[in-house]
C-alpha cells in the first residue's frame, strides 16, 4: 500500500449498486448495535499473534510520539480489517508532527505518509462512499487515504456526524472552536457553515448586484473546547466543556460549556444547557446516525455537582445525573476530559467512559428504558477512545505530556516531566473491565442552592450499589424532603418516601436508601424539598463492596518490601533501585541511573541503564546534558511529611491527613539509603499519582481540586524508589534479589543481570489489594475546647473503627465534608472517660471526603485515630 497523497476521486459507483451497498452496509451496523460485532471486527477477530514485547496488554513498540507538548490518541477506528488511530498535540490548529497509524493484524505498526498532523479526534464511517473519516483524512475500502488540505479545513476537528439533508453525498464535520463543516464524500470540497474560532472574521463582502453576500460567522455559543457531534431530527448538535475564564485556575463550578444545536440554513449554534458536555452519540456508534428519525441521542457532560446524562427522544430533551468515579477530571476549563465515549464492543451493552469508570450502557437507554445502566469498575488510564478489534477491548490513551500544563504542585519537581510526549494502546480482554478498581460514585442534585418547595431535582442514578448513603445540609433547623425512586422509567415514581431532616437529630444527616426502600428495587432517586430551603445540599455517596484482600498480585513479585524490621533485613530485601527518566530528542528511551548495594551493605552506584522500545535494560552510558537531567529529577517535597501516626500534607496552606499502611510499621517514615524516593508523578496525564504511607492515590490537579478530591487506589507494603510513564507503560525501581531471577513477566532484568525494574499499567495498581490504613486526628496532644483536628481522609475506605484515649473526660463531635468541598455536616457525638479507652465501629452511614472531630471539652493527652480495615 504506497504510503502518498492519493489526490484522485474515487471509483465512481453505479446508482443501483451504490443504493444497494449502502443498505447493507446499514445492516452490518445495525447489527454492530444491537450487541454482535460488525463486518470489520468479524474479519479482524482471531487471537493477536505478535512477537513484540506485551506488559499487562501494552506493547511498548507501538507507542506513538510526537513533538509537541501533548501526544494523545484522539480517535481509533476498525477497517478494511486493519486498526486506524490517530494522535493529537494540544492546540494545533493547522499542522503539527501528529500521525495516523494503521497497524495491521500482527501488530506492525505503519506511519501513513499522508499525514500533516492536526488536534483531531473525530471518526465516522460512511456507509454510502464506502469510507471513514478520521480527522483530516478520507479512507476508502482499499486504504487508499486522501487528505483534506488543512486550509480548506482549519481548527482542531473534534466531532463527525451524517448530514440530516445530504447524508448519501456530504458529512458535517465540527472543530473544538465551534466551526462546522460540510464535506462532500466525492470530491472532499469543503463548505464552511460556521467559522473555527481561531480564525479572525470574513470582511463583509458584496456580490455583483451590490447586496451583501452571507458569508460564514464566527460562534457566539457560550465556551469552547469542542467535544462532540451527532446529528438526529433534522438537527445538528454539538458540545464543548470549556470556558475562556481566568478563574479556571482554581474554580472548578464556574459555568462553563454548552449543548447546542444547528438547523440547516442557521447562522451559529443554539444553545441547549449551558454546561460542560462532552460525548454525543447514537446507537449506531462510528456510523453515525442511520435512523435519524427514530434513534436517541444521547449526550453526557458534567458541573461541579456531578455527571450529567441527557437523552432526546423524539426530539425532546430528558435530563439524568450520575455519580462521578474520579474528580480527576473536573476542571471548567474542560482540559482533564480528553474525549469520552459511548460505543458498541460487541456485547449486549455499549460502553461508556467518564470521569474514571466503565459503564454499562444500555442500547435503548431513554426516559422510559433507563434501566440496565451500570458502574463496571473504576480506571485510572486517561482514555480518549477505545474499540472492539481482534477479539480485544483496546484502549486508545493521553499517558505522558512534555508539557504538564496547569498541573504543577509542590508535592513535584517540574524537572520530572518525559523529555518528549508519547502515549499507547491497552490491549484487554472485555472481561477484564470488570477487574479494575472497586466502584465508587459521588455525586450532588443539589449543592448549596436556595431551593423553592416543590422543586424537583433531576434523577440520580444509584443502581447497583451495595451501599447508597444520601448526606443532608442545610441552613434550615428542620426541612422535610419526598424523595421519588425510579426503576426503569423515569417519568413515572415507583414509589415515594418522605423524610425530615432535624438539625436536633444529627442521625438523620446520613440516610441508608435501601434502608428507606424497605427490600423494593430502585435505580433512580428524585429529591423535592416540600418547604424553601436555604444553601441546601443533597449529595450521594455510592460503593460496592471491596473484595480484594490486602496480599498483592504476583504481578508485583520482585518489587522489594517495605516492611523488613531491620535495616539489614530491608538492605537484603532491597537489591537495587534508580532513578528514572524518559529522555527527550527523539532518543525514545529511558535514562536510568541505577543503585545497588556493596558486600558490606553500603549504597553504591551501579551506573547507567537504559531502556528502550523492545523492553531491552542494557547498561548505558548517558551523555553529560542527559545524565544530569535524571538527576536533577530527584525531588524531596517540604509539603508532606510522614509518621506512624499518618501523613499530612499541606497543599496552598491547607491541612489534610491521610492514613499510613499498618504493614509498614515503624519504617512508614523511614528514608532511602539511596536519596529522596519520588512522591507524585504524571503517569497518566493532567492528574499525578501519590505514593506515600503505603498507600497509592490518584490526585486530581489544583484546578480539579487537588488534595480535597484525592482517591486511594491500593494499600501496599512496597519499597518503590521511582515511578513513571513510558510508552504507555507504567515503571517502578526499587526490586530485590528474586527480581534478578526473572521469573515475573512483568519484571525487566538488565542485561548485565545486575539490575532490575517493573513494568506494567498503571491500572495493575489496583491489584496491589484492598485500602486499608490507620491515623490520627490527635495523637497524645493537648487539645483546648472547640479545637478541631486537621481533616483525615475518609473516602475510598472500608470498614472504620475509632480509638479514643484520653487523660481527662472529653466529648469529641465528628463531622463529615460529604462531598469535599467544606460543607461540614455533623455525624456523630461520642464521649470518652479519663484513662478509659474507647473503641467504636462507625457504621457504613460514615461515607463522604473526609472526617474530623471537634473537642467538646479539654485534655492535655488526648489521642483519637481511626482505622481502615
Amino acid at each position: 500500500m504506497k504510503n502518498e497523497l492519493i489526490k484522485s476521486r474515487p471509483p465512481a459507483i453505479v446508482a443501483g449498486m451504490y443504493a444497494s451497498f449502502a443498505l447493507a452496509f446499514a445492516a452490518i451496523a445495525l447489527c454492530a448495535c444491537s450487541g454482535m460485532e460488525n463486518a470489520d471486527a468479524q474479519k479482524a477477530r482471531k487471537p493477536i499473534e505478535s512477537d513484540y514485547a506485551c506488559f499487562s496488554g501494552i506493547y511498548p513498540h507501538l507507542a506513538f510520539w510526537n513533538n509537541e507538548g501533548e501526544c494523545g490518541t484522539g480517535a481509533l477506528a476498525v477497517w478494511n480489517g486493519k486498526l486506524w488511530a490517530l494522535t493529537y498535540g494540544p492546540h494545533c490548529v493547522m499542522y503539527s508532527s501528529d500521525r495516523l497509524y494503521e497497524i495491521d493484524g500482527k501488530l506492525d505498526s505503519t506511519i501513513r505518509g499522508e499525514s500533516v498532523g492536526g488536534t483531531h479526534a473525530n471518526r465516522l464511517i460512511h456507509p454510502e462512499s464506502n469510507q471513514l473519516f478520521i480527522g483530516c483524512y478520507a479512507i476508502d475500502s482499499a486504504g487508499n487515504v486522501r487528505t483534506i488540505p488543512r486550509e480548506a479545513m482549519p481548527g482542531r476537528l473534534t466531532g463527525a456526524a451524517r448530514s440530516p439533508w445530504s447524508p448519501e453525498k456530504s458529512v458535517l464535520i465540527t472543530s473544538m472552536e465551534e466551526a462546522l463543516y460540510e464535506v462532500d464524500v466525492d470530491t472532499l470540497e469543503v463548505k464552511t457553515l460556521i467559522r473555527d474560532g481561531n480564525l479572525k472574521p470574513l470582511p463583509e463582502k458584496a456580490g455583483s448586484d451590490g447586496k451583501p453576500v452571507k458569508q460564514p460567522k464566527l460562534s457566539k455559543l457560550h465556551g469552547y473546547h469542542g467535544k462532540g457531534t451527532s446529528s438526529g431530527y433534522g438537527k445538528v448538535f454539538y458540545s464543548n466543556n470549556g470556558v475562556q475564564d481566568k478563574r479556571v485556575l482554581r474554580d472548578p463550578a464556574i459555568p462553563s460549556g454548552a449543548l447546542a444545536e444547528y438547523s440547516r440554513g442557521d447562522d451559529d449554534w443554539t444553545p441547549i444547557r449551558i454546561m460542560q458536555f462532552t460525548e454525543i452519540a447514537t446507537p449506531d456508534g462510528i456510523f453515525g446516525n442511520l435512523k435519524p428519525d427514530s434513534n436517541p441521542i444521547w449526550a453526557v457532560g458534567f458541573d461541579a455537582k456531578s455527571l450529567v446524562l441527557m437523552a432526546n427522544e423524539g426530539g425532546r430533551w430528558t435530563s439524568f445525573r450520575l455519580p462521578k468515579a474520579s474528580h480527576s477530571y473536573d476542571g471548567s476549563h474542560g482540559w482533564n476530559t480528553e474525549w469520552p465515549r459511548i460505543r458498541p464492543i460487541g456485547t449486549p451493552s455499549y460502553l461508556m467512559t467518564m470521569h474514571g469508570a466503565f459503564w454499562d450502557f444500555p442500547p435503548k437507554f431513554g426516559a422510559r428504558s433507563a434501566g440496565g445502566l451500570r458502574m463496571a469498575s473504576n480506571y485510572l488510564k486517561v482514555v480518549g477512545d477505545f474499540c472492539e478489534w481482534q477479539g480485544k477491548l483496546v484502549l486508545g490513551c493521553d499517558d505522558s505530556a512534555k508539557k504538564e500544563f496547569l498541573n504543577k504542585r509542590e508535592l513535584k519537581s517540574e524537572t520530572s516531566a518525559p523529555g518528549q510526549s508519547n502515549s499507547n494502546l491497552v490491549f484487554l480482554d472485555k472481561s477484564d473491565i470488570r477487574s479494575f478498581g472497586p466502584n465508587i460514585g459521588r455525586g450532588s442534585v443539589f449543592l448549596r442552592e436556595d431551593a423553592k418547595a416543590g422543586t424537583k431535582s433531576e434523577p440520580m442514578f444509584v443502581g447497583g450499589f451495595s451501599k447508597k448513603i444520601m448526606a443532608v445540609n442545610c441552613d434550615a433547623p428542620k426541612i422535610e424532603l419526598r424523595l421519588d425512586f425510579h426503576d426503569s422509567r423515569i417519568d413515572e415514581s415507583a414509589f415515594s418516601k418522605n423524610v425530615e431532616i432535624d438539625k436536633s437529630d444529627i442521625s438523620a444527616n446520613f440516610l441508608d436508601l435501601d434502608k428507606l426502600a424497605e427490600g423494593r428495587k430502585f435505580d433512580w432517586v428524585s429529591v423535592t424539598p416540600l418547604s424553601d430551603a436555604k444553601n441546601l445540599t443533597v449529595h450521594f455517596n455510592l460503593s460496592d463492596a471491596d473484595t480484594r484482600t490486602t496480599e498483592a498480585s504476583p504481578k508485583f513479585d520482585g518489587l522489594a518490601l517495605r516492611d523488613a524490621p531491620e535495616d539489614s533485613a530491608r538492605e537484603k530485601s532491597l537489591s537495587n533501585a534508580a532513578l528514572m527518566l524518559p529522555l527527550g530528542n527523539n532518543s525514545r528511551t529511558v535514562g536510568i541511573v541505577a543503585y545497588g548495594f556493596d558486600e558490606d551493605g553500603k549504597p553504591i552506584s551501579l551506573g547507567t541503564y537504559s531502556l528502550d522500545w523492545k523492553a531491552r535494560l542494557r547498561k548505558a552510558e548517558l551523555s553529560p546534558d542527559n545524565l544530569k537531567l535524571v538527576q536533577s529529577s530527584s525531588f524531596e517535597p517540604k509539603s508532606i511529611s510522614v509518621a506512624e501516626d499518618g501523613v499530612l500534607i499541606v497543599e496552598d496552606g491547607r491541612r489534610f491527613k491521610l492514613p499510613v499502611n499498618g504493614k509498614f510499621g515503624k519504617a512508614c517514615g523511614a528514608k532511602s539509603p539511596f536519596g529522596p524516593a519520588r512522591v507524585a508523578r504524571e503517569v497518566a496525564t493532567e492528574r499525578d499519582l501519590l505514593n506515600c504511607g503505603g498507600i497509592f492515590y490518584e490526585l486530581p490537579a489544583k484546578n480539579a481540586m487537588g488534595v480535597s478530591k484525592i482517591r486511594p487506589i491500593a494499600s501496599h507494603n512496597l519499597d518503590i524508589f521511582d515511578f513513571c510513564s513510558y510508552r504507555g507503560l507504567m515503571l517502578a525501581s526499587g526490586t530485590n534479589l528474586a527480581a534478578l531471577e526473572n521469573k515475573n513477566p512483568n519484571i525487566v532484568v538488565s542485561d548485565d543481570g545486575k539490575f532490575a525494574i517493573w513494568a506494567g499499567s498503571i491500572d495493575d495498581l489496583w491489584k496491589l489489594g484492598k485500602c486499608v490504613g490507620r491515623g490520627s486526628l490527635w495523637h497524645g496532644e493537648a487539645v483546648a475546647s472547640g479545637q478541631y483536628s486537621d481533616p483525615f481522609l475518609l473516602c475510598g475506605f472500608d470498614k472504620k473503627t475509632l480509638l479514643v484515649n484520653s487523660d481527662a473526660d472529653i466529648s469529641l463531635s465528628l463531622e463529615i465534608d460529604i462531598d469535599g468541598t467544606g460543607i461540614w455536616t455533623p455525624y456523630k457525638s461520642v464521649e470518652a472517660k479519663a484513662g478509659r479507652p474507647l473503641r467504636i465501629s462507625l457504621d457504613e452511614n460514615c461515607q463522604g471526603y473526609w472526617i474530623r472531630a471537634r473537642a467538646g471539652g479539654s485534655a492535655q493527652k488526648l489521642t483519637a485515630s481511626l482505622v481502615y480495615e
